[in-house]
This record gives C-alpha cells, sequence and structure tokens, in this order.
C-alpha cells in the first residue's frame, strides 16, 4: 500500500518533486530475519592503568590464515561470520535488486567505453591510456614522434588480469633509451608489488622480477640500473631502497638507503630534469631528500639538507639550482632556491615569501616560466611568474567552487601548461593554457554518454559556523528542478584527516543521486587544508575533535537553512572519514537518518598500541601515540569502537575489504558486532565485505560501481524510493 501511494504522489507531483513529499521511511530491522550473531570473548587490555574489555579482539587474522586451504578454528568462525553479514545484508536489500541493478547500469551508462587520455610527449614519444568497450582495464600505450604513427602497446592490463580477482598495475617507468619498460602489479590487493621489465622491441618479459616492492622506481641513466623501494613484510611499510642491474639476481640488489624510524614512509624517483635520483623519506611533519646524478648510478646519495624535526619540504632541479618548497618559517610554505652543489638550508634563498592566508602547495618549473599551485579561501589558485621580466598573473575561474591542479608536463622547453580543471556540475576538463598568448585550448572534457548540461543543476558554496566560530567551507550541488525543503534528502560528505581537502571533482556517478532529488554537500571540515595549514593542525592530535564538531555543526546549519531535515539528512565518509561517521554517530546520532560508513578506522586505540599494523607508526603525529597518557586519554575520549554506547543510532551501512592493508577488516567487522549488542533502535545495521578486495574496494573501472550500486540503493530505501 505505501508504495502505491509513494507512486500516485510520484505521478501527481511529477519526478524531482517527487522526493519532497516522501514521508520519513519506516524501514525497520524487525522486519527481517534476526541479524547474524558471533560469540564474545572478552581479551582484557590494559594500558596506563585502565582496562578495557575487547569480546571481538579475536577476530583479527594474518594473511596467511585468510589465504591458508585448511583453515583453522578461529579462521573459520571469523569467515563464517563476514558471510553471514554479507548474506543478512542481501536479505535486507533484497526489494532492491532491480534498483541496483537500474543504478549500475546507469552509471556504468555514463562511462565512455571506447576511451582514451589526453597524449603526452616526453623523450620522443606521445604516451597515452585507453579502454575498450567492454573491458575493466587501461591498455597503456605509445606513438613514436607522431600521433599517427603506429601505436606501441605497452600493457595491456585486460590480459595481465586474466586469473586474478583483483589486479592493478602501476609504477610503468621506461629507460632512457626507451628500450626497457619497468611496472609493478598487484594480485592480492594488499598494495606490495612485485616489479617485472619488459623489453619494448621484442615485447618480451626480462627474467629479472623483484618482489615485496611499491611498485615504482627509477632508471639511472645508464638505462640498466634501475632503484626501487622494498616493504617490512609485517607492518607493509616502505622500508629500503636497493639498487638492481638487468641481467643480475635479486638477491645481488644492493642497499642504498634503510629508513630505520618506522614514522617515516620512504620512496625513490627521478627529477623533472633526468639529471637527479630523488630518494624521498617523510613523515607526517619531517621531510629529508637523498639525491644522486643520474649519470652515476654507482655512486653514493647524498642528503639535501640535515634531517629536522618539523622541517617540511619538496625539491625541484632546473638548470644549476634546486626549488624548494618549504615550511622553514613558513606555516603556510614558501618557496626557496639553492645551488645544486650547495643545498643545505643555511645556503636557501626566498623566491615568493610566506603569506598568511595563502597556501603553496606545489610548483610546476618550466624553461622561462614558474608556475605556483596555491590554495586560498578553500579553493585552488594558479600562479604564473615570467622568470626572465618577473611579471606574474593569475589564471581566471569562473565557478564560485571548483578544482584546478597540474596535469602532466613533462617538458621544460614549452610555454604550454596542462592543468586539469572541474567542479561538481562540471565534467573533469584537460586544458592547455599558453603562458605567453594567454590564450587556452580545452584539449578533452570528460564525456558523459547520454549527455551532461551542467546548466541543470546548481553548484554553491558558502561557509556555515561551527561551535567555536569557525568559518567552515560547504560545497553543495543539486539539479534546479530540485526544492530546498524539510522533505528533501541529502547526502552530506566529509574526510577530515591527513591535510587532505576535498575538492569538488565532478562526479558523474552521482549524477544516479541528484537526478532522483537528493542534494550533495561536503564539508571541508578542520583535519583537511582547505582553508590553509592551519586548518589541517586545528583539526589532529588533541584537537582532533574540531573534526567532528565541525561535520556536526554543518548539518545543523543545513537543517536549519531547510536544505533537509534530520528525517532526511544522511551522512557518509570512508577510512579516516569512516572515523568521523563512527564519532558523529556516537556524538549526535538524532541528526541522521542513515550513514555509510567505508572501510572506516573505527578503533584507533586498538589498532594505534599495534606497531605491526601498517600505517600505525607513520601516523603518531597525525593521531598521537597511545603510549602517552595524555594520548591515550584523549584518543580513547572520541574513539568509536570504544564509545559505542546503549542509545539509538541512524540506520548503518558499513563496508569492508578482507584484504585491507591500511583498515584492517576486523575493525569494521567488530564495530558491526558491537553496535549489534549494544544499540537501542529498530534501524538497519548492515555489513558488506568484500572478500577478494582490499582498502580500494574491487579493481576494473566498472566492478568497483556494484558497491556505488550498493550505496545509492540504502539511502533511496530508507527514503523509501525502491523502483
Amino acid at each position: 500500500m505505501k508504495n502505491l501511494q509513494l507512486l500516485i504522489l510520484s505521478v501527481l507531483f511529477g519526478f524531482q518533486s517527487f522526493a519532497q513529499v516522501v514521508v520519513e521511511s519506516q524501514v525497520s530491522a524487525s522486519d527481517y530475519p534476526e541479524a547474524p550473531d558471533v560469540m564474545q570473548k572478552d581479551s582484557v587490555l590494559t594500558v596506563h592503568g585502565h582496562t578495557r574489555k575487547d569480546p571481538y579482539f579475536w577476530m583479527r587474522l594474518t594473511d596467511e590464515q585468510k589465504l591458508t586451504k585448511q583453515p583453522d578454528e578461529q579462521t573459520k568462525n571469523v569467515l563464517h561470520y563476514l558471510e553471514a553479514e554479507n548474506a543478512y545484508t542481501d536479505i535486507v536489500m533484497a526489494d532492491t535488486e532491480a534498483l541496483q541493478e537500474q543504478l549500475f547500469n546507469e552509471i556504468v551508462g555514463r562511462i565512455k567505453q571506447t576511451d582514451e587520455s589526453v597524449p603526452y610527449f616526453k623523450n620522443g614519444y606521445w604516451y597515452y591510456t585507453r579502454y575498450e568497450e567492454g573491458k575493466e582495464y587501461p591498455i597503456y600505450a605509445r606513438k613514436k614522434g607522431s600521433l599517427e604513427a603506429k601505436e606501441e602497446v605497452l600493457i595491456d592490463a585486460n590480459k595481465r588480469a586474466k586469473g586474478h580477482d583483483y589486479y592493478a598495475v602501476n609504477g610503468l617507468e621506461v629507460s632512457p633509451d626507451n628500450k626497457i619498460l619497468a611496472f609493478g602489479e598487484d594480485t592480492l590487493s594488499r598494495r606490495v608489488y612485485h616489479i617485472q621489465f619488459m623489453n619494448l622491441e621484442t615485447g618480451e618479459l626480462l627474467p629479472d622480477k623483484l618482489e615485496n616492492t611499491t611498485g615504482g622506481g627509477a632508471w639511472a641513466n645508464d638505462n640498466k640500473t634501475y632503484f626501487y623501494t622494498t616493504k617490512n613484510k609485517v607492518s607493509l611499510l616502505s622500508e629500503k631502497i636497493f639498487r638492481h642491474t638487468l641481467g643480475k639476481a635479486h638477491s645481488e640488489d644492493q642497499l642504498v638507503y634503510e629508513e630505520k624510524d618506522p614514522s617515516f614512509y620512504i620512496g625513490v624517483g627521478k627529477s623533472k630534469s633526468d639529471e637527479y635520483i630523488m630518494i624521498y623519506t617523510g613523515s607526517t611533519l619531517t621531510s629529508d631528500f637523498h639525491i644522486l646524478r643520474a649519470d652515476d648510478p654507482n655512486g653514493k646519495f647524498r642528503q639535501f639538507t640535515p634531517r629536522e624535526e618539523g622541517l617540511e619540504y619538496s625539491i625541484d632541479h632546473y638548470e644549476d639550482k634546486f626549488y624548494v618548497v618549504t615550511n622553514l618559517d613558513a606555516k603556510n610554505f614558501r618557496l626557496m632556491e639553492t645551488p645544486e652543489n650547495s643545498t643545505s638550508k643555511e645556503n636557501w634563498k626566498e623566491v615568493i615569501p610566506h603569506r598568511e592566508n595563502i597556501l603553496l602547495e606545489s610548483i610546476e618549473v618550466f624553461d622561462n616560466y614558474l608556475v605556483v599551485n596555491e590554495r586560498g579561501n578553500a579553493l585552488t589558485q594558479m600562479r604564473i611568474i615570467d622568470q626572465n621580466s618577473k611579471e606574474e598573473h593569475y589564471l581566471q575561474f569562473e565557478e564560485p567552487a571548483y578544482v584546478a591542479f597540474f596535469s602532466v608536463n613533462p617538458e621544460f622547453e614549452t610555454s604550454k601548461l596542462r592543468y586539469i580543471y572541474s567542479s561538481y556540475t562540471t565534467p573533469v576538463s584537460t586544458i592547455e593554457y599558453d603562458m605567453e598568448t594567454r590564450e587556452k585550448e580545452t584539449l578533452k572534457v570528460q564525456e558523459v554518454v547520454g549527455g551532461h548540461d551542467p546548466n541543470e543543476y546548481v553548484n554553491e558554496r558558502f561557509f556555515a559556523e561551527a561551535r567555536d566560530g569557525a568559518q567552515v567551507p560547504v560545497t553543495v550541488v543539486y539539479k534546479k528542478t530540485t526544492e530546498k525543503s524539510a522533505a528533501t534528502p541529502l547526502l552530506l560528505y566529509a574526510y577530515g584527516s591527513y591535510g587532505s581537502s576535498m575538492d569538488p571533482y565532478f562526479n558523474s556517478a552521482r549524477l544516479s543521486l541528484l537526478d532522483r532529488g537528493f542534494i550533495f554537500a561536503t564539508a571541508h571540515v578542520r583535519g583537511g587544508q582547505d582553508m590553509g595549514r592551519q586548518w589541517y593542525e586545528d583539526g589532529k592530535m588533541f584537537k582532533k575533535k574540531n573534526t567532528f564538531y565541525d561535520f556536526i555543526d554543518v548539518a545543523d546549519h543545513l537543517i536549519q537553512n531547510n536544505y533537509t531535515s534530520p528525517e532526511h539528512l544522511y551522512a557518509q565518509g570512508g577510512s579516516a572519514g569512516g572515523l568521523l561517521m563512527g564519532a558523529v554517530v556516537n556524538m549526535a546520532p538524532e541528526k541522521f537518518n542513515g550513514v555509510i560508513a567505508g572501510v572506516p578506522f573505527v578503533d584507533v586505540i586498538s589498532t594505534m598500541m599495534d606497531e605491526t599494523i601498517p600505517l600505525t607508526t607513520n601516523e603518531f603525529d597525525e593521531w598521537g601515540n597511545p603510549k602517552n597518557k595524555e594520548s591515550y586519554d584523549y584518543m580513547l575520549s572520541y574513539s568509536p569502537y570504544d564509545n559505542v554506547a546503549e542509545q539509538e543510532y541512524p540506520h548503518l551501512l558499513v563496508t569492508t575489504g578482507l584484504f585491507d592493508s591500511q583498515v584492517q577488516y576486523w575493525e569494521p567487522a567488530k564495530w558491526v558486532a558491537k553496535l549489534r549488542d549494544k544499540k537501542t533502535d529498530d534501524h538497519l545495521l548492515l555489513l558488506h565485505t568484500n572478500m577478494e578486495a582490499g582498502h580500494g574496494g574491487a579493481s576494473g573501472r566498472f566492478e568497483r560501481y556494484k558497491e556505488t550500486a550498493l550505496e545509492y540503493a540504502f539511502l533511496l530505501k530508507l527514503e523509501g524510493r525502491v523502483e
């Protein structure tokens, strides 16, 4: 009867107005079979004289346990529980199967099946990536000298993915003489790659195979020496840099750098000038570089400047100097330069000074121009400086909220800058800007199959006042025919960690919600870097709760300004954004009708106490080290898993991957189990585990959208919109 009434309303009021008349969802967990039960087995965890009892600590499995063909009793119990939760989710969502298929077909139908990236020119070749109709993976190719030349396929990932449930390729690097391709492959979704080498003249793989790597690396200029990074086999942290010589055994590779501090990530690459091999090491708050002439592959790396706690910088080589983007006496960073043979910080000279309200994010160097990517007032900007005359100007962008950043610019001797532009209404566009004539040419606009008119949608940017007076940027998009009201469904998204700014990119999948009358909003909460470096520092460590308060206060602003109401307000976040979701539903569950938490980092204390877990030691400067009592007490006060209470919660959909190395599957699994035990409401609580994937979900350009379809169907189900 209810669906019939809704159908009549949709006919009377029209498709877009339909969302405005839908009554509060009456979906209840009691309408379905009982949810899976899982045994409790208390583990007593005592730190700083404080004891926690964790009834689900036993759910932790090693990779060996997950992959074994002869599982022990613990493994059987965990896998059985996860499979039971998946089956339960299928039962509850069974009435949305047709809707999920419809959504998936819509989303995939907007993607141009046969597509190609904008080619870029490097070292005599045009490089590009293309997709073929119906295929999940990219084909990497090049053409010599001219785009009319014969195509050379470097890697057809579709062929190499055969026989694997998951496949990812990265770090494609061609040797300076254009004859050898190095590439990394991951077939387990743990972000652990093996590197192989292909003879591009014959198409044959060389016998060299490098195991347990990050996937990428750098060629020396002799065309036979390759530098790469390996991982700690337990923590999966990048740990060592090796020198490999083609034709020699992997076991003979020479260690050239080892990072002793487990709070640092490391990697190796090559300068744009191709003159230096550069080892990068960095923690949350400290940077360190070691450099070596690419013409001297057997030489010794030298430290760019002595490591100094709190000193962050990045480097770009040009002619006889290095440019240095640094926070040295500059919270929002400034630009320095230094002679290439005298690189310690006492030799750095200022090029662009620090500014209080502008964050200097990165630079792109050309022979006659220097381009600076800046961020101010939660918007990206591009500042172009003539290196000879010192004249400068900014690129102009018209929309109230957008994102613009550098594309691939491998050449020095050109006046053409390539950049990417997008907004919530404008598809991703590759633009070439002539810095001399100041003319723009659009090289490619992401095609939305079936058509997309940006003028049919509204792109808004405003500020919401947080409880401490901070002005939090909010970006909103909706269809012009969607009326803002208490009955309008709105999905609020945020991340808020690691200084990662949530720029307003176009997402064609999102049209399936917008065209059904949803409003989509992003809260640019503290913990990101949207408003500069201070914005990040005010949302981490002992100020982490600002991230949660900002999100709640933005929700209040949207409700008070009649964009929606608690009965139709939804929230979504993933990974550290999943932590945000977990904290918010503990603190203000009454604000939201439903929440989607993707691969959520919710067991903060237990994870940050265990240094064998990937990422833990690297992130003490982000969250704190719970071995310090003050940090322990503060983290414990918001850790979602530890603060699950006997109270009502919104409807919840939680997703994870069994092989996730970033946020281990047991965090969301334990959280869901504890919520089931504690919550006092009759709302849905669903856990969906991808049993083959990791942190990024399924591989392939189409398969991943099945999870998107599930998430959208969950929201529409709560809105009474199962069609």
